[in-house]
């Protein structure tokens, strides 16, 4: 697909591009790129392979820029992401792509948007913010739902939030890294060291970077409340774990003084006078009675039931 950058994008032939220095958009596959790059006349051979792609970057040649995307899917941060390169120049930009991730975006802007000020930068500011645009959204819901866990360990819940707390620190973790790699790649088109940006227009490139870094410092304060949560979560189990422990310490005292009881009355010595006496068993029930009651109105006292 190949698009003309005007007040509203439209979509055009391959023999349009270029027209009257109107810069150009056009989304190829790498089969058509490696057909058509030399006619694009960028100054480079550009052999892509999506499958290798492994990161968002940027890398400044003698008279292009060239770069990739890997842009994660908001609803499953650690599943399949989306992969495709580009190539830029000051008459335009062609993204190769395997896949339809960017030529939705591209077609995202061409029916959503008229550029006031339509120009290379302004559709890279499109472009980008479209791959960050419903990313508050996204803080948003984390952070809702690590305070749902954070109330839900404070009332006492059973439940074990340990998997589902490491599930979303790993995907803040990749937003963070995502976000990372944006941010070098908008502070290398910001230095625009090629020349292909109008120095006016410049200032797109700087709004997105303020409203990366925001995102930027969002994911680093959810990715810190996960880090929160969990050592809540640690503390709580452990204050059970102690109540047990203390409960079963408690039972064991009282049962203590009765084993002892029990074992000396269990030795069957001939002259033990209170084996034939005749309120013998009596005696011991109640002494074991008294014992126990003793033990129990003393651990309430001290507060350890």
């Amino acid at each position: 697909m190949y698009y003309k950058i005007e007040e509203k994008m439209e979509s055009c032939g391959r023999e349009a591009l270029g027209e009257a220095g109107v810069p150009f958009v056009a989304v190829l596959t790498p089969a058509e790129w490696a057909e058509q790059m030399e006619s694009f006349d960028m100054g480079i051979e550009l052999e892509i392979s999506t499958e290798h792609i492994r990161s968002t970057k940027v890398e400044v040649n003698y008279d292009s820029l060239t770069g990739t995307f890997l842009i994660p899917d908001r609803e499953d941060l650690s599943g399949e992401k989306s992969r495709f390169a580009f190539v830029l120049d000051e008459k335009g930009i062609v993204f190769i792509d395997e896949s339809d991730a960017a030529e939705r975006i591209v077609e995202s802007i061409r029916r959503s948007k008229r550029l006031k000020n339509p120009g290379l930068e302004r559709f890279l500011y499109e472009f980008l913010e479209r791959i960050i645009h419903d990313d508050q959204e996204v803080a948003a819901r984390y952070d809702e739902e690590l305070d749902s866990i954070e109330s839900a360990i404070l009332e006492g819940s059973e439940e074990n939030f340990l998997q589902r707390i490491s599930e979303i620190r790993s995907d803040l973790r990749d937003l963070r890294i995502h976000y990372s790699q944006l941010l070098d790649l908008i502070q290398e088109l910001e230095e625009n060291e090629n020349g292909f940006f109008r120095e006016e227009n410049i200032r797109y490139f700087r709004l997105f970077r303020q409203r990366l870094q925001t995102l930027l410092d969002m994911a680093a304060n959810l990715a810190e409340y996960t880090v929160q949560v969990r050592e809540l979560y640690g503390s709580q189990l452990d204050l059970r774990q102690n109540r047990i422990m203390t409960i079963l310490t408690v039972v064991t005292s009282i049962f203590m003084p009765l084993t002892l009881i029990t074992g000396w009355y269990g030795m069957n010595f001939v002259y033990m006078p209170e084996l034939k006496w005749r309120f013998g068993y009596l005696m011991v029930a109640v002494t074991s009675l008294c014992v126990a009651t003793g033990c129990l109105l003393f651990f309430r006292k001290k507060k350890w039931l």
